[in-house]
Formats: C-alpha cells, structure tokens, sequence
C-alpha cells in the first residue's frame, strides 16, 4: 500500500528522506501541519458549520496549551522511541514563542508536533492517527471546551 506521503511526492519525483534525518525543530514544522490538518478534516467531516465556529473549534485544539496537554496525557502510550523524539523535539530551542502560551507549554507542544512530524514522515500515519485520537478523547473528557468529536 502506497502511504500518503509517497503519494504526494511521487508528482514530484522526489524520494522521501528517513524521518530520523530531520531537526527536531523540522519535525515540528510538519508536525504542526499535520496535527492541523486532521483536526480540521475531523471537523469538517462532521458536517456543515459557519467558518468562523470551524476555526474556534480547531483553534481550541491545536493552540500550544491543548497540545501541551494531549501529549501529557498521553505520554505512558509512548513508545520509547516516540518519547524520545517527543523529548528532542521539547528540548529543542525554537526561536519564537506562541502568543499565548507559557514557555513549558510551548516546549511541550513542538514536541507533540515534532513527534506527530515524525511518523507522519516515516510513514506512520496510523499511529499518528492512533495518538491523536487518543489524545483528543482524553483532552475533551477532561476539559469541557465545547468541541464535540
């Protein structure tokens, strides 16, 4: 079976790279597309809505405070190698900050997005696709923000 990112870079006749070659900081900058991209396809998915009720939903979600959480609350599923590119990717020293966001919760999420970058990279969207789940799930029983999925 052809994964997802092979398909989109055969158009280009460009071979993908092994997923441990990237920065951390790299990873993080695929990651953060990628974890945007299935939370809006999800709430798209889920029917008709004002644009601007989509974006607070998404944004709820994906902003460095939610991230930070998901990713803690799923930590102990974690493999030992996700959770060690979790960590390169939290240790990492970016260059800006979010708006909004502690520096911890920051760090928190470029790892979160860093380790989302990663699989999605070596072709393991389905574990991506697990630990997202599993993570949404555990945020929204926990947090009541209004998101429905």
């Amino acid at each position: 079976m052809e994964e997802i990112l092979d398909y989109l870079l055969k158009p280009f006749n460009i071979e993908r790279k092994e997923a441990k070659e990237f920065s951390p900081l790299v990873l993080a900058y695929i990651g953060d597309a990628v974890y945007e991209l299935i939370v809006r396809s999800i709430l798209v998915s889920m029917g008709n809505r004002p644009v601007n009720k989509l974006n607070k939903d998404a944004t709820s979600l994906v902003k460095a405070g939610a991230q930070s959480e998901i990713v803690k609350l799923i930590s102990d599923k974690l493999s030992e190698e996700e959770y060690t590119v979790f960590k390169r990717g939290r240790n990492s020293s970016p260059h800006t900050m979010a708006k909004n966001a502690s520096m911890t919760d920051y760090k928190y999420a470029t790892g979160f997005e860093a380790l989302i970058g990663f699989l999605y990279l070596d072709n393991r969207c389905e574990r991506a696709l697990e630990l997202v789940k599993l993570g949404i799930d555990l945020y929204l029983n926990k947090n009541d923000i209004g998101v429905k999925i």
